[in-house]
């Protein structure tokens, strides 16, 4: 491991000019590439303190043993230059952020003789038209079944258009009238060509001039009494209408516009784009990939000069719809607009239909994520190595097959609850799920930690000690009896854990061990998650545990952190929530929910109610006499009390009626 400070360059060395940097490690190996607007102040921020660096680049700077930087006059030809020096070295450090797999495209051949139609993977082609990216390669083929009806451009390969040539005799779909067959001489090379330009201006979106077309001729066909001619420009109406059923209309005015959403989790992004070409998405592809130090505008910029660095002119389309802008926004659209040869717009969408899609886009994002996720969190193998990692690396016994997860939910310190999941084998046992609430006022974070693990594991130390091994007639070596004899069921809190994690830094970790320790347990492996670096802190240690950010321990902890702050932020809602919406009406007895409303409904303030007398209750439905009595009863004694809430408009009222 080397020591960043015997290559750090002197802080005169470096430029403030916009360019290009490497490191290189002992070997000379590139092992990251990066571009600054000013390479100054971004190489000075790799050689501060070690423990300021996120554990990534911190492991980056130890690898590196010397950096060097290239100069270059602009921003946008340090984008060009780094994204080739990223695609010649191919450095360790620099997140991918596209999948390993190529997108099939249908692509025309307009450079050749005879142009062709086809599925192409790969890098792009000179003078070959390019209309996707696809999901699959069936569903170009079948989009291009449907449309060689109308357009019946050559889609054989060149071996079988020579030899069709060579015999006179066309291939079967000559012969089915899904070909024009140029290979014998039906057509003209030109006539085929303008068969082909019209090919690529339908699915370039221009589409309504083929349709009026064909429906102008059909027509004539009709009044010509032709009605084979007509029968076959209606199927060839059906083709076209089909093929455009297959990619919906969303955007107008024939909109060509690429739209990006990720949704990440602070391990790993996912990222949406949808491809909309005439105002219809064309394709749409996404991937997952490991999410590092960079902030969401770096990743944006990373991401597009990694999706149109190896395109063409033509698969940069003239607008660039994001969720965050990347820095440097004008220097990327302008390398876009080269790229394109035209002027590219990049920008977030603000309002209407284009906003409307990009919330489409993250949602698809957002499910990717959770389906990476559960597939990863129900792959065996993965939950194994997860729990031997965390055997390995806090020094445990055995492996944690149960492991339990805590966490304080409050605003200001009002309302505090505490929440505790359960994951057994690496998967959530929601059954074993319990809530808290914190007694007392203006409680902290740590006395709250404190509470919820002593009621927690003195119930465990009460139930532990009530179990009776001659009464159920076991062996009494064998152990504690978990089984409730009365119901045959688990006790509540019957099973000890392996690990107890808690979501805070050292502060909660320490108030965890010190909770457990009261009680005498000493048994039971206690450690921290922290948010911002995820961090794992260890009782008595000054230091945290610094896992690798793919560990598949780290994911373990990072889930149990996560559905433990869902799992008390959901029970803080449904309590601040009940609380903000009390009525001295709660407390009357015999008088439900549906007669608050009718009560509220009709006399409009609880102030007006406890004006009513006995006779003017019973006027409301459903409130009887005696019921009638006990509410005038109620509220004589109990007098002003919180404010009750309309329930028509969910206001809160006060005692006169009015809306606060």
């Amino acid at each position: 491991m080397a020591d960043p400070s015997t290559y750090r360059p002197a802080p005169g060395e470096i430029p403030v000019d916009p360019g290009v940097y490497r490191f290189r490690d002992s070997a000379r190996r590139v092992i990251y590439v990066g571009k600054a607007k000013s390479l100054r102040p971004r190489l000075s921020s790799y050689f501060q303190d070690l423990s300021a660096l996120h554990p990534r680049t911190a492991t980056m700077v130890t690898t590196a043993a010397s950096v060097e930087w290239t100069v270059v006059s602009t921003e946008v030809e340090a984008l060009q230059l780094e994204y080739s020096w990223i695609k010649e070295f191919d450095p360790r450090f620099n997140v991918k952020y596209r999948d390993d797999k190529s997108y099939p495209y249908l692509a025309v051949t307009m450079g050749e003789e005879f142009p062709r139609a086809q599925v192409m993977r790969g890098a792009k082609r000179k003078g070959t038209r390019y209309f996707g990216p696809y999901a699959h390669a069936w569903a170009i083929r079948e989009t291009l079944d449907l449309l060689l009806r109308v357009f019946p451009v050559r889609t054989c390969s060149s071996g079988v258009f020579k030899r069709a040539g060579q015999v006179g005799r066309p291939c079967l779909l000559g012969y089915i009238d899904k070909c024009s067959a140029p290979c014998v001489g039906r057509v003209s090379p030109e006539e085929h060509r303008e068969i082909a330009d019209d090919f690529c201006d339908f699915m370039a979106g221009n589409t309504t001039r083929f349709v009026k077309r064909l429906e102008r001729e059909m027509a004539n066909a009709s009044k010509e009494l032709e009605f084979e001619q007509a029968a076959r420009l209606r199927d060839d109406l059906v083709a076209l209408g089909k093929a455009l059923e297959k990619s919906a209309v969303v955007l107008g005015d024939g909109t060509d516009a690429d739209v990006f959403a990720l949704e990440d989790d602070g391990l790993e992004v996912a990222v949406q784009v949808f491809h909309v070409r005439g105002g219809r998405v064309r394709g749409q592809r996404g991937w997952v990939a490991e999410m590092d130090a960079e902030t969401v505008p770096e990743i944006v910029r990373h991401l597009l000069q990694q999706v149109y660095g190896g395109e063409s002119g033509e698969g940069v389309p003239r607008e660039v719809l994001v969720p965050v802008l990347p820095e440097d926004p004008e220097a990327v659209s302008l390398w876009l607009s080269a790229l394109r040869g035209s002027n590219v717009d990049l920008r977030v969408p603000q309002r209407g239909d284009k906003k409307t899609l990009l919330e489409t886009v993250h949602r698809n994002a957002k499910q990717s994520l959770a389906r990476h996720k559960l597939a990863r969190a129900g792959d065996l193998t993965a939950r194994s190595v997860a729990l031997q990692q965390l055997q390995e690396t806090l020094d445990l016994p055995d492996a944690p097959l149960r492991v339990e997860c805590y966490d304080i939910s409050h605003i200001q310190g009002s309302q505090v609850v505490g929440s505790m999941v359960v994951f057994e084998d690496g998967l959530a046992r929601k059954s074993e799920y319990r809530r808290f609430v914190i007694r007392g006022e203006e409680v902290d974070d740590t006395a709250a930690m404190d509470e919820v693990l002593t009621r927690r594991f003195s119930r465990y130390l009460e139930e532990r000690d009530q179990s009776s091994d001659l009464e159920l007639g076991r062996d009494p070596d064998s152990g504690p009896e978990r089984i409730d004899p009365d119901t045959g069921k688990p006790k509540r809190f019957a099973y000890p854990p392996n690990l107890v994690v808690v979501d805070g830094g050292l502060p909660q970790v320490n108030a965890a061990k010190a909770a457990l320790a009261a009680l005498g347990i000493d048994d039971i492996a206690v450690v921290g998650l922290a948010k911002r670096l995820e961090e794992v802190w260890v009782p008595g240690q000054d230091y945290p545990v610094i896992l690798p950010r793919t560990s598949e321990g780290l994911y373990l902890l990072q889930r149990l952190r996560d559905e433990a702050h869902r799992f008390a932020i959901t029970f803080h809602r449904q309590r601040r929530s009940k609380a903000m919406t009390a009525s001295v009406l709660d407390a009357i007895p015999g008088l439900g929910e549906t007669r608050r409303k009718a009560l509220l409904r009709h006399f409009g303030s609880v102030k007006k109610i406890r004006a009513a007398t006995a006779e003017e209750l019973t006027e409301v439905s459903g409130i009887g006499p005696a019921l009638a009595a006990t509410i005038a009863a109620e509220l004589a004694t109990q007098g002003s009390g919180t404010p009750a809430v309309n329930l028509m408009t969910g206001e809160i009222i006060d005692e006169d009626g009015a809306a606060q």
